[in-house]
């Protein structure tokens, strides 16, 4: 230490009072610490920096696993997420029948809920089979995985391959009835499809548009260990399914009307409903039947069914038949 710091020391020692030069002296000491920080880091900075990857060069790939840890898996690359409505699933539960508003929409969403329930009654002009809609849709159209129509409403309008057009919601359900009904679409506006419409609405407030909601549809059912083979599904439909739905397919009528839907012939839906895709009818079979044991069926079981039961006939597709 030099005489003269030594020496201005010795006085402020000596010196009770507050000097001024000691606030330098902090300042001084902060700026030195400071220094010794910032040097040491901005160098390990730029150092992991410059070990970055430049700008769109691939990421490194992580270390090859090392003998007594878990074994490399060498995994072809996937393809980039699908951007689009249907890249999100989201968990979505309808409100109950008891919070039906009242007023004229109430009324609305009670029309469509009684046609969807008993769309003989409700809607017989534009039926042509035994069935009602809540025989594909279970629980009132609210059951997931059984083509609930609250995960339905929020996906249209969209592109069918079926009809080769953007289809309106309005759409998709006069489709329901030419096809899965066998019947004649209703009007354009009219009071059924309104009330169908306000009722989908009304079981979809609060989920997401466009979002592909977890149980819309029926399940992509994986592929069977065997082919489907209708001769199996009849072992299978005979020991699960004819005491609901008889042993010739045709249903359980009580008091005239269908307990149980035919699966085929004259009263069950034609040949260009969605059910007839062996691969949608197999996902609802696995999901839903027996009715109340879903799940309960093995996946072979399941396609052998639903081919067994789409090798019987049934009234023709609309678009195909003569006149």
């Amino acid at each position: 230490m030099s005489n003269g710091l030594r020496n201005w020391l010795q006085s402020q020692k000596h010196t009770r009072g507050f000097h001024p030069s000691w606030i330098l002296l902090v300042v001084a000491a902060t700026l030195v610490v400071a220094g010794l920080v910032w040097i040491p880091a901005s160098l390990v900075a730029k150092t992991e920096y410059d070990r970055l990857p430049a700008s769109g060069a691939a990421a490194a790939r992580p270390p090859a696993a090392q003998p007594g840890n878990i074994p490399a898996v060498n995994e072809r690359p996937g393809a980039p997420a699908r951007q689009g409505p249907r890249t999100l699933r989201v968990a979505f539960s309808p409100p109950q029948a008891d919070a039906i508003p009242g007023g004229e929409f109430g009324a609305a969403v009670r029309l469509g809920r009684n046609i969807f329930n008993d769309t003989q009654t409700y809607a017989r002009a534009y039926v042509g089979n035994g069935l009602n809609c809540v025989n594909c849709h279970l629980d009132e159209g609210r059951k997931a995985d059984s083509a609930p129509l609250w995960a339905a409403f929020g996906m249209f309008p969209a592109y069918r391959e079926k009809n080769h057009k953007v289809n309106s919601y309005e759409e998709r359900l006069s489709g329901c009835f030419r096809f899965s009904m066998n019947g004649k679409a209703p009007p354009p506006g009219s009071k059924e499809l309104m009330a169908l419409m306000s009722y989908s609405y009304w079981m979809a407030q609060g989920a997401p548009i466009g979002v592909e909601l977890a149980g819309r549809g029926y399940p992509k059912l994986k592929e069977p260990p065997q082919p489907p083979d209708a001769q199996r599904g009849k072992i299978v439909y005979e020991a699960q399914c004819a005491l609901c739905h008889g042993a010739d397919g045709q249903g359980t009528r009580v008091g005239g009307r269908y307990a149980f839907p035919p699966l085929w012939g004259k009263d069950s839906f034609n040949a260009g409903a969605g059910m007839t895709r062996i691969r949608n009818a197999a996902g609802f079979i696995h999901a839903n039947m027996p009715l109340g044991k879903g799940g309960t069926l093995s996946v072979q079981q399941a396609w052998d069914i639903a081919r067994y039961m789409n090798s019987h006939a049934r009234p023709p597709d609309p678009r195909t038949a003569r006149s």
